[in-house]
């Protein structure tokens, strides 16, 4: 393994990121805030909601910032590399193994992410306050969900990338994000299902309740949540799962 080549073609992914910080900034951090203000100081403000859903919230739109820069980050660049630029058949040639391309491709994807969450928090708490309540009182434990979290929306972004071609990135997030995101317990807990247990059993095929569940128990435990040896062990298993399909289908698609 040459370490030179994969740290300098991570520190160029870091500059280019750093390039465009704007335009990432705002495909990433937009969305997620626009539904913290509306859901958490328009309807909260209103009455329509209880005051403690500020705090129920903060969580799953942290998963959500995550997920999806995570996966912006791996995916697109890929699908632009793979199809049209071309420009992955450079990175091809660096010397070391096919696979840790892709490994450095996650690696950055990871942490894209993990800064998604770091910017998130401190803007959920400024324009949710007065009122809204989550806390770091285990930052060890918070630190390893965000770490797997960050893992498996870059891995996900991997398999992605070297599945989806161009002329179906629409279908990408109408087909798939979107259910993610809507079924993944990001704005209402796990047991907020409990009505619907066809549902409710249901949804733990999708990897983004793990990320919720698993942020909630760390940041606001006193709401309902997934145990959190439960989300550990999902993060972990859709992880491992991701990433191997991801390397797998990256070796496939650059040998082709």
């Amino acid at each position: 393994m040459n370490w030179k080549a994969f740290l300098a073609m991570l520190a160029r992914d870091v500059r280019v990121a750093r390039r465009n910080f704007i335009p990432l900034l705002l495909q990433t951090f937009l969305q997620p805030l626009i539904f913290v203000f509306i859901f958490g100081r328009v309807m909260v403000g209103s009455g329509y909601m209880p005051a403690q859903y500020k705090s129920l919230l903060v969580p799953g739109i942290l998963a959500i910032s995550m997920f999806a820069s995570g996966i912006w980050a791996v995916a697109m660049p890929l699908i632009a590399e793979f199809q049209i630029s071309r420009e992955i058949e450079d990175r091809l040639l660096a010397p070391m193994k096919i696979s840790w391309v892709a490994v450095e491709k996650v690696v950055f994807g990871a942490l894209q992410a993990l800064a998604s969450g770091v910017v998130v928090i401190p803007a959920s708490w400024i324009l949710l306050r007065p009122g809204v309540e989550f806390s770091l009182h285990r930052p060890l434990v918070f630190a390893a969900v965000a770490l797997l979290v960050a893992l498996f929306s870059a891995s996900a972004g991997l398999v992605i990338g070297c599945t989806i071609e161009p002329p179906q990135t629409g279908l990408l997030f109408s087909l798939i994000i979107s259910p993610m995101v809507f079924f993944g317990c990001a704005y209402y807990p796990w047991h907020a299902l409990d009505a619907f247990p066809i549902l409710q059993k249901a949804v733990l095929v999708n990897p983004l309740v793990y990320a919720s569940e698993g942020l909630r128990a760390a940041l606001v435990p006193q709401f309902p949540h997934l145990p959190l040896s439960i989300a550990f062990a999902g993060l972990i298993a859709f992880d491992a799962l991701l990433f191997t399909a991801g390397l797998r289908q990256f070796q496939k698609k650059a040998v082709n």
